[in-house]
């Protein structure tokens, strides 16, 4: 097992700012692609983490567990996206909060 050159708790506070600017995105936005974005980003926070501990354990089941998160932010970037589009051919100004009004 190759020693980390960088510390661990430099991984899990970068982990953290990265995971609550997505937070924030998902909180404070209400355009739906910044939403989905925003999501990515803790996905991208998870992965990070997952890939930081793998290493710091000598252990490969972070990099599965990984590509796994990988796999359901991809498709959730394309439901994501085949969704926004849907809305927006029905409406020409999508708002995360006017959606829930389209129910019908």
């Amino acid at each position: 097992m190759l020693p980390m050159s960088v510390p661990l708790n430099d991984y899990i506070a970068l982990s953290s700012v990265i995971f609550f600017i997505g937070v924030t995105g998902v909180l404070v936005r209400r355009n739906p692609l910044i939403v989905l974005m925003s999501i990515e980003l803790m996905f991208n926070a998870a992965n990070l983490l997952f890939m930081a501990f793998a290493r710091a354990w000598g252990n490969n089941a972070g990099h599965i567990f990984a590509f796994l998160v990988i796999t359901v932010a991809a498709a959730e970037a394309a439901i994501g996206l085949a969704i926004v589009v849907t809305v927006f051919r029905t409406a020409r100004h999508v708002d995360v909060d006017d959606v829930a009004l389209m129910k019908g």
